[in-house]
């Protein structure tokens, strides 16, 4: 970007849905290599998955002790690939660019399940669902019994008139 080099990925990677991770920013001068500091002020991230179905703005904090390094947490719920959106200005240029995630940038966000170690964990999609599912049944199940109740009352009803 001009006069500035922007590094962008994960504070963790591989990095692993449902794990708390951050955007890791890091802004140089491009001649110098001299880190950029202050950007806190006037840098805005947003994340963005499922081609921007999704977007949430972070909150762009210094890193201690880390001159011209950024981060902005967050805790990814879904699989697949995301994009940092990094506006604001860097001095007097101004800055407008996004960094999508991919083969030769970073990495995607991954299913935790192959390091679960003993036992594997549903994920909370998959709890999700199952819980979709017994609902539909126990609504079917109220139905069912509601029905059974009338037929129950209405062959009752002969029954009492008879006396």
């Amino acid at each position: 970007m001009g006069p500035y080099t922007f590094v962008v990925g994960w504070i963790v990677e591989p990095s692993y849905v449902g794990q708390i991770n951050a955007l890791d920013l890091t802004v140089t001068e491009t001649t110098s290599t001299k880190a950029v500091e202050g950007l806190e002020k006037t840098l805005k991230a947003d994340l963005i998955t499922g081609g921007g179905a999704a977007v949430m703005p972070l909150t762009i904090a210094t890193r201690f002790g880390l001159p011209g390094k950024y981060q902005g947490q967050v805790i990814p719920t879904k699989v697949g690939d995301y994009t940092f959106h990094i506006t604001g200005t860097v001095n007097t240029t101004t800055i407008d660019e996004k960094f999508e995630s991919g083969p030769g940038r970073f990495g995607a966000i991954e299913d935790i399940a192959a390091l679960q170690f003993p036992n594997k964990v549903p994920s909370n999609s998959d709890l999700a669902a199952k819980l979709d599912d017994a609902n539909l049944k126990l609504t079917i199940a109220i139905a069912l019994a509601a029905v059974a109740l009338v037929v129950s009352i209405a062959s009752y009803v002969p029954a009492l008139r008879r006396r």
